[in-house]
């Protein structure tokens, strides 16, 4: 069974880099998984050496070593051998489509479901879900499809807020889910809002941090879910 930590963004603002997932992140790793790969491949507008250093200095402030999978020639060895995975956020079409690019979808999917850990933010907790058709980004590139690691039984949308601004004409985020129902009745949907996370192993998937999550299903209304909550225990009954 896949075990991952999901979250919705590493960053609150005024704060520095991925400061509030910290202790759910040594909870989750605990003292096993030292050794971590990066997956950087959603970085868009800034180069992806910069986003190795940065994600480097900040896990290395609890006690980890990452090495990013660009700087290695064997990519399919080193997750195989990774102590955990993690997939930092950005857009996630780019993330997608670089890793069908380099034949790396598969390769993820077996060694996470092999027991590998897996941390996401953002576009890396998408990365984790049946497809990115939930994702917030815009399809700066065209994936070879949307479907992605399927290591979650249920769609997230990272960033979730319900927000109308003034003069605002458009459809809202919940709107936009439920037309992603109405075309996609089999799926769940997450929304995520910033702060929160899902930790998912075994049968449990528990959303943990500050905030208040919505549980979307097709014909059904949208639930509140806030944290403690045991996903598994919704998606089941």
């Amino acid at each position: 069974m896949a075990k991952l930590l999901l979250l919705s963004n590493s960053t609150l603002p005024g704060t520095p880099f991925f400061t509030w997932p910290r202790p759910f992140v040594t909870e989750f790793l605990g003292q096993t998984s030292k050794t971590l790969l990066f997956i950087p491949f959603a970085a868009v507008t800034f180069p992806v050496d910069e986003y190795e250093a940065i994600v480097k200095k900040a896990f290395g402030e609890m006690g980890y070593t990452v090495t990013s999978i660009h700087t290695i020639s064997d990519k399919e060895k080193a997750i195989r051998e990774a102590g955990a995975i993690i997939t930092g956020g950005g857009n996630t079409f780019a993330l997608l489509t670089r890793l069908y690019e380099q034949d790396l979808v598969q390769p993820l999917r077996d060694a996470v479901l092999g027991g590998t850990p897996y941390i996401g933010w953002s576009a890396g907790a998408n990365l984790a879900c049946p497809t990115i058709m939930t994702t917030n980004d815009m399809p700066v590139v065209q994936p070879p499809s949307f479907e992605a690691l399927n290591l979650a039984p249920f769609q997230i949308n990272p960033h979730y807020h319900e927000l109308r601004f003034e003069g605002q004409g458009g459809e809202t985020r919940k709107e936009r889910l439920e037309e992603f129902l109405v075309m996609n009745p089999h799926r769940v949907v997450v929304g995520l809002p910033e702060g929160m996370l899902v930790h998912v192993e075994g049968n449990a998937m528990i959303l943990k941090g500050t905030g208040i999550a919505k549980l979307y299903r097709a014909g059904k209304p949208m639930m509140e879910v806030g944290t403690g909550t045991d996903l598994y225990d919704l998606l089941t009954a």
